[in-house]
């Protein structure tokens, strides 16, 4: 549905000119006067038409599309996407219920963690800490204050792997997706900057981006990673400032990225002034290829968290800042939320010293070695992927089933999985592929009958399943 010869009268009254404009394409969105779809005069014609500089035009139009008001295709121009604005996030990172509960279905969507005694040990630690009457449970929490924690957790993420650092070199997070948030406030810069993802990838990267207003764009990966080639080409065309990249537990694709690949990227990420956000939240405590944190500290923000590997509901993460960028990260998590939460930061610190955090991580490890186990004996005949010590496995699909009649299906037959779709851009292409996590909270009798049921629809295609 075109409407080209849409012109409005300019209340100029409040502001800047390209104000007015955003303010009237909003209230002719609202009214209907410009119904979803509609297509808008192009830039140059609409600045001919209301006397305004091209300029004051692309402006506005830009901000409505940041609103999530107007959509701009390449070669086709400017449309109507939506009737309300988007000042924040539209959908959630997580469902906020389960919803295997309700339907008796096997989730093996997330990669939940087994209770290996977490919940008697985070017990015990709050009452003791409930016991020390020299700890102040009343004023702010500092920056000043974490730093017993942050060389705690120098020890705990073996310093050596990241190319050597200092606990000025740490930021304490409330999780792995505060980390992301953190480094996109300190690094980018400007209306709408672009950060650079692969193009499968976590959908925490994309809603951090859209948070701090930046355009996401996927660059093409093989199976040793990201292309060199595409990142360059992407550096040039859209002058992104972050690249955000899992180089050693690729999700969804269970992938590692070679030594090689590595420097590659990082060669053209000094070449662009990139700078690296590192997620390394699913650890591979047995990975013997040196961190992009190692091979380019001077632009690498290395993300980690213990929601893989002790505990989710902690909701403790880390950051490790390019070398001198610690003090600036700090900052940052100052001005956000003063400082870790004092519950947490007391928490995490007894369970670290006391070596109780390590003990839990090996009996997870154990459980879900197993798991994984038990998938590859099922699942291994078919294109999959998987690596030892990781929470999922990267299951290609066989001729005849298409990624979302798979997962359809799989629902059908009471087990849950995420397409590749999930992992892609809105306009980006997924491969026929999906995700299966080994959900620890999953009785190992159940989590087997369900690996059973997918391999039983791996073997028999659409056509030739009886209904």
């Amino acid at each position: 549905m075109a409407n080209t010869i849409w012109c409005p009268e300019l209340d100029t009254n409040e502001g800047p000119k390209y104000l007015a404009l955003t303010r009237a394409l909003r209230a002719a969105i609202r009214s209907g006067a410009l119904e979803q779809g509609a297509q808008l005069p192009t830039v140059r014609d609409l600045a001919w038409n209301l006397k305004v500089t091209p300029g004051t035009v692309a402006r506005a139009y830009s901000l409505a599309t940041q609103e999530g008001l107007l959509a701009a295709t390449v070669g086709r121009g400017t449309f109507v996407a939506s009737s309300a604005p988007r000042l924040g996030p539209t959908q959630p990172l997580y469902i906020d219920r389960d919803p295997a509960k309700d339907s008796g279905s096997v989730n093996l969507r997330a990669p939940i963690l087994p209770d290996v005694g977490q919940n008697k040990a985070v017990g015990r630690v709050f009452a003791e800490l409930a016991a020390k009457a020299e700890i102040d449970w009343v004023d702010y929490p500092s920056q000043r204050g974490e730093l017993p924690l942050r060389e705690a957790v120098m020890n705990w993420i073996a310093a050596d792997s990241l190319g050597g650092l200092s606990a000025d070199d740490l930021v304490l997070t409330h999780g792995g997706q505060n980390a992301i948030n953190l480094v996109f406030m300190c690094c980018l810069r400007g209306e709408r900057p672009a950060v650079l993802t692969e193009s499968l990838a976590y959908p925490g990267f994309r809603h951090a981006a859209r948070l701090s207003r930046a355009e996401t764009i996927g660059v093409d990966m093989d199976e040793d990673g990201i292309l060199p080639d595409a990142l360059e080409a992407a550096c040039r065309k859209h002058q992104a400032q972050v690249l955000c990249v899992t180089p050693d537990a690729q999700n969804p694709t269970a992938g590692q990225m070679s030594l090689e690949r590595r420097k590659q990227v990082v060669e053209v990420a000094r070449r662009h002034d990139l700078q690296i956000l590192e997620d390394n939240c699913y650890t591979l405590m047995n990975s013997n290829i040196p961190t992009l944190r190692a091979l380019a500290s001077e632009r690498t923000w290395h993300v980690g968290s213990l929601s893989k590997t002790v505990s989710a509901g902690l909701r403790f993460g880390y950051l490790v800042a390019p070398t001198g960028m610690g003090n600036a990260g700090r900052l940052t998590a100052q001005h956000s939320f003063f400082a870790l939460s004092r519950p947490v930061e007391a928490m995490v610190l007894e369970l670290m010293e006391s070596g109780e955090a390590a003990r839990l991580r090996e009996l997870v490890t154990q459980d879900l070695d197993e798991r994984l186990q038990m998938a590859v004996n099922v699942l291994g005949a078919f294109d999959l992927s998987w690596q030892a010590g990781l929470r999922f496995v990267y299951l290609r699909l066989p001729s005849g089933w298409r990624s979302s009649a798979f997962v359809a299906r799989a629902e059908v037959e009471g087990v849950l999985i995420r397409s590749a779709d999930e992992f892609s851009l809105v306009h980006g292409h997924a491969p026929n592929a999906v995700r299966i996590s080994l959900a620890g909270n999953i009785e190992k009798q159940d989590f087997a009958k369900a690996l059973i049921r997918l391999a039983q629809l791996l073997a028999r295609p659409p056509g030739e399943l009886v209904v």
